[in-house]
């Protein structure tokens, strides 16, 4: 409400000389104006980066009492009825990180994995393709972003029911299903661990045995 009541009063301040002409009023606006919005601006830079993403997500849709029509996919009756899933290179990466991140965990976890890694491509802070986010740090051991791309073992795709299961996951993903899983996540960890990041990032989720997180938002002085 305070934004609100400035605003107006800069408009009204900038409007009362009638005599002025046209383009002094709107210098005069744009003055005004500019000094409340960096006001504002500057507010916001001292807020811990971790309130102001707990202030800027949204509860999974299911904790907010909002109906989708969703639910059916990540049902393994759904999945199973779906044909045999197929694609090109984007689809074969994203496909892979759930057949060696998650291929055991429900359909719901899946789903909630690649959540993550299409959050990640859509966000300015990682690559723009799902190769790209799935293979950044890839080269470097246990420094990659997932650890399969990186820990030095090779990647055997050894059982051929899962990996049918992961495609249709992922061609589903790729062809635009909603993502209302994990409240925006760009992290996960499995619950066997308690990585030092966890601490600074707002927890989003717990699906399977992952629990999901949403890097915190970052103002323009940081």
């Amino acid at each position: 409400m305070t934004f609100s009541k400035s605003v107006w009063a800069a408009v009204i301040a900038a409007s009362v000389s009638f005599g002025a002409p046209a383009a002094f009023a709107d210098e005069v606006l744009a003055s005004r104006l500019g000094a409340i919005l960096g006001q504002e601006r500057d507010a916001l830079s001292i807020v811990p980066d971790t309130r102001l993403s707990l202030l800027t997500s949204l509860p999974p849709a299911d904790e907010r009492g909002v109906p989708t029509l969703t639910d059916e996919i990540y049902s393994a009756e759904y999945l199973a009825a779906q044909a045999e899933a197929q694609g090109g290179d984007q689809w074969q990466c994203l496909a892979e990180a759930l057949y060696f991140e998650a291929r055991g965990e429900t359909v719901e976890g899946l789903f909630a994995v690649g959540e993550v890694i299409l959050n990640r491509v859509d966000s300015s802070d990682y690559p723009a393709t799902l190769c790209g986010v799935i293979n950044q740090g890839t080269g470097r051991q246990y420094a990659c972003q997932f650890t399969y791309t990186c820990d030095g073992r090779a990647e055997v795709i050894n059982e051929p029911r899962a990996w049918e299961r992961v495609g249709k996951v992922a061609r589903i993903l790729i062809d635009g299903a909603p993502r209302v899983l994990t409240g925006g996540a760009t992290h996960y960890h499995t619950k066997a661990v308690n990585p030092s990041w966890a601490q600074r990032f707002p927890r989003t989720a717990s699906i399977g045995s992952h629990y999901f997180y949403r890097q915190p938002v970052r103002t323009a002085s940081k």
